[in-house]
C-alpha cells in the first residue's frame, strides 16, 4: 500500500492497537502526511511521514494530492464557512497549531484552505517560516489540559510540547521521551539552567523558560504549567522517585 496520504480532519487519534479501547499513542494533524501500511476492519495501520510513528487510525477520507503552502501559528484557528466574522458563519471546528494548509483563495482578512472553509489570515504563516522564539510557541499551550498522546489545544502530553517546536520549524524530532532522550548528547547534571534547556526524566520532559522556571505538560497537575526548576526536580524525585536522566539545549 505504502502510498502517501494527508489528513483532512482537524486532527485524528493514532491508537496503539486497532481498537477504540486501545490507548491513544499520538495524533495526526491536518495536512500531515502518512503512509497506509495495511487495513484491518475499520482501522488503517499507518506510518507518520514526519517522525516515522506507527499506529492505527479510524478509516476516514484522506487525500493523496496535497501541496501545503502555509501552516497554522495560532493555538487553534477557528474555521469559518465564509470570509466574514459573523456568528452564522463561525463553525465549531478549529485547526490546531502546526496544521499544514494550502491557500486556495484570499478575501481581506481571511484565507480559504478548502471549499467554503476559511481561516483568519493572521493565524497562518508560510510553510518555510521559522519561529526561533521558543517562548512564543510554548506559552501558546499554557493551561491546556494534559492528555496522554495529545498534540493539540484539546490536550497535549509532555513530549508533544517539545516535538511541536521542532516540527513547526521543519526539523525532525522523535515523538516519545524514550526516543527523544537518545537523540542528542547532553549532561546528566547541570548547576545553571537557561532558556531552551530540556530536562528529561524516565517518561517525562520539561523545558526551561529561564534560569529559574520551566514549562511542562504535567500529568499530576493535569495541565501545561510553569513551575520552579529546582522545586520540580525535588517534587518528581519525591513523588515518582525519578532522578534527572539527561539535559540538553534546543
Amino acid at each position: 500500500m505504502q502510498n502517501n496520504f494527508f489528513c483532512k480532519n482537524p486532527y485524528i487519534n493514532l491508537y496503539e492497537k486497532s481498537s477504540y479501547k486501545s490507548k491513544i499513542a499520538s495524533q495526526i494533524l491536518y495536512g500531515e502526511k502518512f503512509k497506509i501500511l495495511s487495513k484491518k476492519k475499520k482501522f488503517l495501520k499507518i506510518k507518520n511521514s514526519y517522525d516515522g510513528y506507527i499506529g492505527y487510525i479510524k478509516s476516514s477520507k484522506n487525500i493523496n494530492k496535497f501541496k501545503p503552502s502555509h501552516k497554522v501559528i495560532a493555538l487553534k484557528s477557528r474555521i469559518f464557512k465564509a470570509p466574514k466574522n459573523l456568528s452564522k458563519y463561525r463553525s465549531k471546528k478549529f485547526l490546531p497549531f502546526s496544521s499544514k494548509i494550502q491557500i486556495l483563495n484570499k478575501n481581506k482578512n481571511f484565507i480559504m484552505f478548502e471549499n467554503n472553509k476559511w481561516l483568519y489570515a493572521k493565524d497562518v504563516k508560510p510553510i518555510n517560516q521559522k519561529e526561533k522564539n521558543i517562548l512564543k510557541i510554548l506559552k501558546l499551550f499554557l493551561n491546556c489540559k494534559y492528555k496522554w498522546g495529545g498534540k493539540t489545544y484539546n490536550g497535549i502530553d509532555c513530549s508533544a510540547l517539545v516535538q511541536l517546536f521542532y516540527k513547526f520549524n521543519n526539523k525532525f524530532f522523535p515523538r516519545d521521551t524514550i526516543d527523544q532522550i537518545k537523540y542528542k548528547k547532553g549532561f546528566i547534571k547541570k548547576k545553571k539552567f537557561k532558556l531552551g534547556d530540556i530536562i528529561y526524566w524516565d517518561g517525562h520532559v520539561a523545558i526551561c523558560i529561564n534560569s529559574k522556571k520551566l514549562i511542562h505538560a504535567y500529568g499530576p497537575r493535569k495541565k501545561v504549567l510553569v513551575m520552579p526548576i529546582k522545586k520540580t526536580i525535588k517534587l518528581i524525585k519525591y513523588t515518582a522517585n525519578l532522578e534527572v536522566k539527561k539535559i540538553f539545549s534546543i
